[in-house]
């Protein structure tokens, strides 16, 4: 494929420098929370939750609650005391969530949802290390540009988000379909292939939020979390709801 047919990748390290992407015509928005939300949020799917719908705003959050829908959300680690559920993976594994409605709220996951939105990307998709080859797949049949969003922590860099879209821009760039001008989306390759592919125990260690999370005793996501193609699913942005596209599209 000539250079000149190939589709652009870009790496946004924080939501406050999304206005400030390059891409801004023909693209798909990947949003990646890696610790925590991206990675619930397919967990769910993988459950057989049906549709996820994401709100930023406690107060709306609050309201869907008084209409009776399952509550997911918390801010800076704590669950929402009205909430049903937290933002840990493990607290989706539960089957009686099949074929339900969760309203899920997080600290940056959502804000990032709510900014690709209001930005009108073609599609916005969600990304983890749980489904990061299906996601991969389905990015390269669409054949559009492709925004990679990091929520980060707090609008600040954030290691494991920046990881992980290092090394899904490697991956869409070996299928000899995509390109790369983009500094950011280079620092993100080389932090990637710095970590030898060996997470918990090299560059993931470091990072802020590992240790954030340890304060409240939540060492035991991560291992899953840093686990690639657990879940065989694609959450994907209809209207103000996500749902799976392996299922809808």
């Amino acid at each position: 494929m000539s250079v000149y047919n190939k589709r652009k990748i870009e790496v946004i390290f924080s939501p406050a420098l999304f206005e400030y992407r390059e891409i801004k015509e023909n693209y798909i928005t990947v949003i990646v929370d890696i610790l925590r939300a991206s990675t619930s949020i397919c967990t769910a799917f993988k459950w057989g939750v049906k549709a996820i719908i994401p709100v930023k705003d406690i107060e709306k959050v609050m309201e869907f609650k008084s209409k009776g829908y399952i509550v997911a959300g918390e801010r800076l680690e704590e669950k929402f005391s009205f909430a049903d559920l937290g933002n840990g993976a493990y607290e989706f594994m539960n089957n009686n969530l099949k074929g339900k409605e969760i309203v899920h709220s997080s600290t940056n996951g959502t804000k990032a949802i709510e900014m690709a939105r209001n930005a009108n990307s073609d599609e916005i998709l969600i990304g983890a290390f749980s489904n990061i080859d299906y996601l991969k797949d389905y990015i390269i049949k669409q054949d559009k540009n492709v925004v990679l969003l990091c929520s980060g922590w707090k609008n600040s860099f954030s290691m494991e988000d920046s990881l992980f879209c290092g090394l899904l821009a490697l991956k869409l760039m070996e299928s000899g379909k995509y390109i790369n001008h983009n500094d950011s989306t280079f620092a993100a390759i080389d932090l990637w292939k710095a970590s030898s592919g060996n997470l918990m125990d090299s560059i993931i260690i470091k990072a802020s939020h590992i240790h954030r999370l340890r304060k409240y005793n939540m060492d035991n996501i991560f291992q899953y979390t840093f686990t690639f193609n657990t879940c065989r699913v694609l959450p994907k942005m209809y209207e103000d709801r996500l749902k799976d596209a392996l299922v809808n599209d």
